[in-house]
């Protein structure tokens, strides 16, 4: 709405009446606040269209103005050739001497068809210029006729002008331009030839590189000038193709039916379009422009992001060029339509500065409105594909039914792609501009990060860039044609619709210790969740993390994997993305059973697991699905839900506390402040993601802390209560090698994850009582804090016989138990997760990307 609006500000300034654009049904129950989310037109992609005006007059006064500015607009053109044409006659004269800067036919090269175009121009501009200025003497003659004959009515005054917008013609002249587009196409074939001499003679002619470097142009009708080289000037016929054809559309959209001129610029637009459409713009000589000393503006990447302005989001689309980045709104592009861009803002290049800013949070009310969009857009995708099952040859009324629920689907899809982005890419130049895009895919964002990057420095030059030529001319240069929607995509090839699980093992080849995370994603169309990443390892060359993801998919064709490097305490650097990679996802190749597979991301390879269910979706849930908590809960259940033999929860804190609490006096035996402990224990029972990032910055006494609160709430202990009065009998075997091979039986009598739980944290242990020297915590203390937690004595009932035992005893057996294993040298290592090796036995597939 921010561009109609400024629109109906200036038709209103113009005494142009503008009638109110209502918002489409479709999104009332969705989105009916417009100060959240305000809806995107589908046939504009972006930018809703201009107000209608409603009479021909309205439209009359309209079109006059468009004249007007393709008026001045043609005389900066003339300028500019004018300006191109100036050093030919110096040129051709030198081209007979002794010493010429060109040859003869260089000459004749470099400048042919421009004399021509300067000629075919200069007649259409007379011609605009005379038949306006006739318009105008005719609506405000010079006789005065005195204050009374001049008071005519209003509607009077409109009724005339009316009828002298309706005698303006101005056809002929743009047939004549379109009929000649020959001549264009003559400078079409020979520019490269043209520009390949430009270039080639400034670096090698003194003389020619003084000449080509600074070719100066009036503004129109101000008296400043503009400093052009040479190549930039040979460019602008070309761009010209593309506005005369931007030009003519806009004209005709003014020009009413009634209008003798309107079949003729309809039969004009078409020989334009036509011949713009012929014409190779895939050329790298029509993708850039010399700038100065050689340089070349050349577009590198362009693409749509979600530009966050004064807390509102817009979708625009980016370009890349190498000196500059240009923001833009797209207007127009659907079917039948010609796209055409308006400049937002740019950005030089040299110094800009790059910051990968932490992850936003939606508000509970936004959260819950995009997944009302999903689940609309789910039942509108479950009705097209009924339709195309059910009606192969579907009549007139059916195909503008499905083509409706099409452009919904486009509509909802826009919602979706402007509003769930989280990721901001902050951007700020050192003259103090700062913008902030914002991305739904960290792949997509470090792929925009890395080309920018490339191309910053300080010793990068800049020339102020002709912003309106450069904004017209992404039309042309552009490489993405419009927003990645799935329901404008033709067809689905092989695709995924059902359940993708991924499971992410390890990773090796780091340079240096270093703790790092993957993060996962998955594309197709955006019902559900598609992101995924692990928890942050310890500082290690070959971290580990045994993590498993199930994504709901629909349309999925690739997956992307990103290794990320978090910094370590007290450095001041951001994540950063080691490395990347995609891999795309074949229906065919990929099995219900889990696939083993090791991919290489460059310096780095991460090993994981894949299958694959193909199966018809459920609705996505209009409430958030909330993750289960998992304090209080039997820690079999936590694994399971996990696909784990260890819980993350105690991973994590384990891992973090050898990061950093190795060395803390008092590990484990000292507590820390009762409100991180609580925060922390908060963040688990909802998102591990949240939880891993808070351990990071919190003391290293509240990881310690929870870690043993997690034990101490367990409904059942660790070390299963029927087995404390065994244990209690087997300390009491005299024989050591007996006692310990009965020790070690029962536990491996414990149930899987209980055993392997016991053993990751008796390894932990015993290495926090390596540097027992500096934080004061042997063995025996380290049992005495965790017995309790660990073995629990049976809960005596009523009217049953046990064993009475004395509560120091049981201490005592608590203590001793943990103690003994502690001790031993001979415990075999924990299984943290489990095998998702296949039956078969193939080698490991690797694959390198």
């Amino acid at each position: 709405m921010e561009v109609f609006m400024e629109a109906a500000a200036y038709l209103e300034s113009q005494h142009i009446p503008v009638e109110a654009v209502g918002e489409p049904p479709l999104q009332d129950d969705v989105f009916p606040e417009e100060d959240l989310f305000s809806p995107p037109q589908t046939d504009s992609m972006d930018l809703p269209d201009n107000p209608v005006l409603r009479t021909p007059v309205e439209m009359l006064d309209r079109r006059l103005m468009v004249l007007r500015t393709i008026l001045d607009s043609e005389k900066l053109y003339l300028n500019e050739l004018e300006t191109l044409l100036m050093p030919m006659k110096a040129l051709k004269a030198t081209a007979g001497t002794s010493q010429p800067v060109l040859s003869s036919q260089q000459v004749q090269t470099v400048f042919y068809q421009v004399p021509e175009l300067r000629d075919l121009h200069r007649d259409f501009y007379t011609g605009l210029r005379d038949r306006l200025g006739h318009l105008e003497s005719q609506a405000h003659p010079e006789t005065d006729q005195g204050p009374g004959p001049r008071l005519r009515s209003e509607q009077g005054e409109e009724k005339e002008q009316g009828q002298s917008g309706f005698q303006l013609m101005v056809g002929d002249l743009f047939l004549k331009i379109v009929s000649q587009l020959g001549v264009y196409r003559g400078f079409i074939d020979n520019y490269e030839s043209a520009v390949e001499i430009v270039r080639r003679c400034t670096q090698t002619d003194q003389r020619f590189r003084i000449l080509a470097e600074s070719m100066m142009s009036h503004n129109g009708s101000d008296r400043s000038k503009t400093k052009y080289t040479f190549e930039a000037l040979l460019y602008k016929p070309l761009d010209r193709i593309t506005k005369t054809t931007l030009v003519l559309h806009d004209l005709l959209k003014h020009t009413p039916q009634q209008h003798s001129d309107h079949p003729l610029l309809q039969e004009i637009l078409r020989l334009s379009r036509s011949f713009l459409s012929g014409v190779n713009e895939g050329s790298p000589c029509k993708r850039e422009v010399t700038l100065s000393r050689g340089m070349r503006r050349q577009l590198i990447r362009d693409g749509f992001v979600v530009d966050v302005c004064e807390g509102g989001r817009n979708l625009r689309h980016l370009f890349l060029y190498t000196d500059l980045l240009l923001c833009t709104k797209l207007k127009g592009g659907a079917q039948g339509k010609q796209a055409q861009y308006r400049f937002c803002w740019y950005l030089p290049l040299a110094g800009l500065k790059l910051h990968w800013g932490p992850e936003m949070e939606r508000t509970t009310d936004t959260h819950q409105r995009i997944h009302a969009t999903r689940a609309k857009m789910y039942l509108l995708r479950h009705e097209l594909r009924q339709t195309m099952k059910s009606v192969p040859q579907k009549c007139l009324a059916a195909r503008t039914i499905e083509r409706s629920r099409w452009k919904k689907m486009e509509q909802l899809e826009l919602m979706i792609l402007t509003h769930s982005p989280l990721l901001p890419l902050e951007l700020h130049s050192p003259s103090g501009k700062s913008h902030t895009l914002v991305m739904s895919s960290l792949y997509e964002l470090e792929e925009w990060r890395e080309a920018i990057h490339k191309l910053t420095g300080d010793n990068i030059e800049m020339v102020p860039p002709d912003l309106l030529t450069l904004t017209s001319s992404c039309v042309k240069l552009r490489m993405t044609q419009q927003p990645p929607l799935h329901s404008i995509l033709p067809g689905e090839g092989q695709s995924l619709c059902g359940t993708l699980s991924v499971a992410v093992h390890s990773a090796c080849g780091l340079q240096q210790p270093a703790s790092v995370y993957v993060c996962v994603e998955v594309d197709g169309f955006e019902f559900y969740e598609s992101q995924a990443q692990t928890h942050s390892s310890i500082s290690s060359l070959s971290p580990h993390w045994d993590q498993e993801f199930s994504f709901q998919v629909d349309g999925a064709q690739n997956l992307k994997v990103l290794c990320v490097l978090q910094p370590e305490e007290g450095e001041s650097c951001e994540d950063r993305v080691l490395c990347k990679t995609s891999i795309q996802l074949d229906p065919g190749l990929l099995q219900k059973r889990w696939r083993r597979q090791t991919l290489s991301l460059g310096q780095v390879e991460v090993t994981m697991s894949l299958k694959y269910c193909p199966h018809p979706l459920d609705a996505p849930c209009l409430v958030p699905a909330q993750q289960q908590s998992i304090f209080c809960m039997p820690i079999g259940a936590v694994a399971q839900q996990e696909g784990v033999l260890v819980p993350h929860v105690v991973r994590c804190c384990v891992e973090e506390v050898e990061r950093r609490g190795l060395e803390e006096v008092g590990i484990y035996r000292l507590s820390a402040a009762t409100s991180d402990i609580t925060n922390l224990k908060t963040a688990f029972n909802t998102s591990l993601r949240e939880a891993v990032s808070r351990l990071r910055c919190v003391d290293v006494n509240a990881v310690s802390g929870i870690l043993k609160l997690y034990f101490r709430e367990l409904p059942e202990p660790l070390i299963p209560t029927e087995l404390f009065q065994s244990f209690t009998k087997a300390l009491d075997i005299p024989d050591l090698s007996s006692r310990s091979g009965t020790m070690l039986s029962l536990l491996q009598s414990c149930p899987s994850v209980n055993q392997n739980t016991f053993l990751f944290l008796l390894h932990h242990l015993k290495r926090v009582s390596v540097r027992q020297h500096v934080n004061k915590m042997p063995l025996m203390n380290l049992a005495t804090v965790f017995g309790p937690s660990l073995l629990r004595p049976p809960v005596a009932v009523l009217g049953q016989c046990s064993p009475t035992v004395d509560i120091s005893q049981e201490v005592e057996v608590q203590v001793q138990v943990v103690y003994f294993y502690l001790q031993c040298d001979n415990l075999p290592e924990a299984q943290t997760c489990i095998s998702h090796d296949t039956e078969t036995t193939e080698e490991d597939e690797t694959t390198n990307i």
